[in-house]
């Protein structure tokens, strides 16, 4: 693979070592949900829909065969980012933090600068993040909600924030299908999945802009989590 000056891509985000993909129809509590988040559901369908996503990306891509090999779990991790973004929402809501569309856009910006382009932000994505092109501005209103609500609060590092997290989490009592494991709301993931942001302390907030001081999603270290190359939140 090419070594070039990377993006860290996040929960946030997200690749993870091989295992089968879980797919599921739904636990016997809520038909067709993967999982039940203040009330509201995820069901199944969206949840495969990121993946199908992720797929068909992978697929058009030079290292497909490895990407693919590289993500076996891409399911469960996709469930824990879509649970840890109604988890983030609510701490951010219940601090008086909002991420204007701008902010977005402005932080998506810096990335594509940093990455080089916009065509080598999506490689880097894919490859490092386990994201699809259009999945890109969901994880960096992450990284967005993620600085501003640690600015907000004082957090220097994303330990810092785990007790608003956990506050939040508990209040949404989420609610997993089995298939795909418990959610663990003292530690903001699911119950085993180890999420790459708990397990490494960096510095959670920075400037408002590109998103700073972000493990990518995946578990265990990885080379570019250790040259923390382009730190830009999550996680996935």
């Amino acid at each position: 693979m090419h070594r070039r000056r990377r993006t860290a891509l996040s929960v946030s985000v997200v690749l993870l070592a091989a295992g089968p993909l879980l797919t599921a129809c739904g636990s016997t509590a809520h038909p067709g949900a993967a999982a039940v988040v203040g009330g509201e559901r995820i069901e199944v369908s969206a949840l495969q829909a990121e993946v199908k996503d992720v797929r068909t990306a992978q697929q058009q891509s030079p290292q497909s065969a490895q990407l693919i090999k590289d993500s076996g779990q891409l399911g469960k991790v996709k469930l824990s980012n879509m649970i840890f973004d109604r988890v983030l929402a609510r701490a951010a809501g219940q601090a008086g933090v909002s991420v204007s569309r701008k902010e977005t856009q402005d932080a998506r910006a810096a990335m594509v600068q940093q990455a080089g382009g916009e065509d080598q932000l999506r490689e880097q994505a894919l490859t490092n993040g386990g994201l699809a092109p259009d999945q890109i501005d969901t994880y960096v209103q992450r990284q967005v909600t993620e600085q501003k609500l640690a600015a907000k609060i004082g957090a220097r590092t994303q330990q810092d924030l785990l007790p608003v997290l956990v506050k939040a989490s508990k209040d949404l009592q989420v609610d997993v299908n089995p298939r795909y494991g418990s959610w663990n709301a003292s530690q903001i993931q699911l119950a085993d999945y180890q999420a790459p942001w708990i397990a490494r302390a960096k510095p959670a907030a920075g400037p408002q802009g590109a998103p700073q001081g972000v493990p990518q999603d995946q578990q265990g270290p990885a080379p570019d989590q250790q040259e923390n190359p382009g730190d830009a939140a999550s996680t996935g």
